[in-house]
């Protein structure tokens, strides 16, 4: 397989295929990035930064707009994840660029999935958002559904999204996700339980006492 040179843009944080990533370009370096992608169509790469390492798997990154440009260079920008890569040697100093750059090779990747696993993935989310009284809007169950769409939904740490980002095949990301929601639901259940507990101290209470 053919590897690439792609200009790196490490960040504290994980992002997925599929995803638009919003992003404030404020560093000479990025500023210099993201003005040669504009200019040459070409993309770049976002590895996670986790315990102060760049990590070895990353999202290819294409940019979709400059929204804004501000007196001193900054900019505003919207991109979208592509694709997956695997970095096979990380440069520091890129000849006559201010920023860091990788040798790294394309990973295939599949967004197909199981229609009912999807689903229990959707309702144990939706019961979790309920009983933490979370109201953000889900997405709905569409033929183009993947688990990529809500990964950063169902809180995940960020070292659990790297370990989902390094999954390439969708069923096993659904069980992982599932098997995450499962075990989250009854912790949530548990503190909205205590949530209550808390919350009726210093009420008058009508208790009916015991029949002895």
């Amino acid at each position: 397989m053919q590897t690439v040179l792609l200009p790196m843009f490490p960040l504290r944080l994980v992002a997925f295929p599929g995803e638009e990533l919003n992003l404030h370009i404020f560093e000479p370096r990025y500023k210099q990035l993201i003005q040669e992608c504009e200019a040459k169509g070409t993309t770049f790469g976002i590895p996670a930064y986790i315990e102060d390492k760049v990590q070895e798997i990353g999202t290819e990154i294409e940019l979709i707009s400059i929204d804004k440009t501000y007196p001193k260079g900054e900019m505003d920008i919207r991109t979208r994840g592509v694709g997956i890569f695997k970095i096979l040697e990380f440069f520091p100093e890129v000849e006559n660029r201010l920023y860091t750059g990788a040798e790294i090779l394309r990973m295939p990747f599949d967004t197909e999935g199981d229609f009912v696993i999807n689903e229990r993935i959707l309702e144990n989310l939706g019961e979790l958002y309920r009983v933490m009284n979370i109201t953000k809007p889900l997405p709905q169950h569409s033929a183009d559904f993947n688990t990529y769409k809500i990964a950063h939904l169902v809180g995940f740490s960020m070292e659990q999204e790297y370990e989902f980002l390094c999954m390439p095949e969708e069923m096993r990301r659904q069980d992982y996700m599932l098997s995450h929601l499962e075990r989250l639901l009854p912790t949530a259940r548990e503190m909205e339980e205590l949530r209550k507990k808390v919350a009726m101290n210093g009420h008058f209470k009508n208790i009916l006492p015991p029949e002895v």
